[in-house]
């Protein structure tokens, strides 16, 4: 696995099964302008994959106030993604999720990301992609241990206040807390004040 953070999104189209329940070939180039969370999961009717997935679409609105979209990977087929979909969240299923499910059915996203495991299935890899298309944040967890949308969220807050303010944000950092100027005083100041 390589480390990601700071390059280029690698850029793919591929078929998504949109929040209308539609298919669509969806371009990750077509976000620019807008922050990116990237998923990867391993696979549709599992058990750790729904939790994920209904988490992120409970926090939507937190996204896309933040001016970013949400999307979720699998090496599945859109035809597989709507059928999990169709299902009702008490027989297994997702239900009516509000973000794209993409087909990555010949698994090159899930290569290209460094997210393939050599069965075939993906990680549970996600990805903060900024305006430009740059990678900025990513972790990947193995099969059974599923991730934070806060902390998802967090991360988001934190690039953003850093690109509007020019500040760092120092461990455990959460909006409205102090930041650090990126300076020698700022940080020994910071860390005297919260670290005696």
């Amino acid at each position: 696995m390589c480390v990601m953070v700071t390059k280029d999104a690698p850029d793919f189209t591929a078929t998504a099964v949109m929040p209308d329940n539609s298919f669509q070939d969806l371009s990750l180039s077509s976000y620019r302008g807008k922050y990116v969370i990237l998923f990867f999961y391993p696979l549709d009717f599992t058990f750790v994959c729904p939790s994920e997935i209904l988490a992120f679409d409970k926090a939507i609105e937190e996204f896309r106030k933040r001016n970013c979209e949400v999307l979720g990977v699998s090496v599945d087929s859109h035809f597989t993604h709507l059928a999990w979909k169709n299902t009702p969240v008490d027989k297994g299923g997702i239900g009516n999720i509000r973000y794209p499910l993409i087909s990555d059915l010949s698994k090159s996203i899930s290569l290209a990301y460094s997210v393939l495991l050599e069965g075939g299935l993906a990680l549970r890899g996600l990805f903060l992609v900024d305006k430009e298309g740059k990678i900025r944040h990513m972790v990947v967890n193995d099969l059974p241990i599923g991730r934070s949308v806060d902390e998802a969220l967090r991360v988001l807050d934190a690039l953003q206040f850093h690109e509007k303010y020019g500040e760092v944000c120092p461990a455990n950092w959460k909006p409205g807390e102090e930041a650090m100027k990126p300076t020698d005083e700022g940080v020994s100041s910071y860390l005297a004040k919260h670290f005696k």
